[in-house]
């Protein structure tokens, strides 16, 4: 069996739950030594156990990213001292409180904007160098549905998501002709891993008149972040890659009514 990302390191952040965790263990599978990130030590204890029981090659290293440099600097650093080097760099790590405008203060924020959008820029700007200086490397981003296609609940998420994307877009003119590839995974609404099956998921809801019909899981965000990494998407700079169901491309509720 061919391994796509074989000899290859990547680090992902906010990798100890969720979508994060299906990245890292996705991209472990494909042959790379993947640093797996977050605030939880037992939690990202038990990812690499799995990861590492499976076959694959894993480390943690906890970080705690609250947007400013020293911190993104911090884990750049410690991803390198695990891995000797940093071919894949994917930004997952997020925060998203349930805020409207209207209730939103400058704690929230800041503490938003800082994880979701400073973080990521300060590591990015840690761990490129080194793929500028080898001439090759793979930047992953993770926006969201929300970042254009309007809720009414989490106005400065959707605008940080927003600001993430354009990010993509920037970093893929500035690093692409130095060899580094930049993209995004913009997801749709996903189905908690952990929530049981036969448990109604309200997100559900939000998925009806799709192509879909249902919300996804994280193993579809992590099927397209491995894409995005491998030599497959070789010609990909700067896109945002929708793996929402349709939600945001189609509607098929729509049909017969225009």
């Amino acid at each position: 069996m061919t391994h796509r990302l074989e000899g290859r390191s990547a680090l992902v952040t906010g990798s100890t739950s969720n979508i994060g965790r299906a990245i890292a263990t996705a991209l472990a599978a494909q042959g790379a030594h993947v640093v797996v990130s977050g605030r939880d030590e037992a939690r990202g204890a038990r990812t690499v156990a799995a990861i590492r029981e499976a076959g694959g090659d894993a480390d943690f290293v906890r970080a705690d990213l609250d947007g400013s440099a020293a911190a993104s600097r911090a884990l750049a650093r410690a991803a390198l001292e695990a891995t000797g080097r940093l071919d894949v760099l994917v930004n997952n790590a997020g925060i998203y409180p349930a805020a409207t405008t209207l209730s939103a203060d400058d704690d929230l924020a800041d503490r938003i904007w800082a994880v979701n959008v400073k973080a990521p820029f300060f590591l990015t700007q840690a761990v490129v160098p080194g793929m500028v200086e080898r001439g090759s490397g793979v930047v992953v981003n993770l926006g969201s549905w929300i970042a254009r296609l309007g809720v009414p609940v989490g106005s400065l998420y959707s605008a940080t998501k927003g600001a993430v994307e354009t990010l993509t877009r920037a970093w893929a003119a500035e690093f692409g002709p130095a060899g580094v590839r930049v993209n995004a995974v913009s997801p749709g609404v996903i189905r908690p891993p952990e929530l049981d099956p036969s448990v109604e998921f309200r997100g559900d809801g939000l998925m009806v008149g799709t192509p879909a019909g249902r919300s996804g899981s994280p193993a579809a965000i992590a099927d397209a972040v491995v894409y995005l990494a491998s030599d497959e998407a070789w010609f990909t700079h700067g896109t945002v890659l929708d793996v929402d169901g349709g939600r945001t491309g189609a509607a098929v509720s729509a049909v017969g009514a225009v």
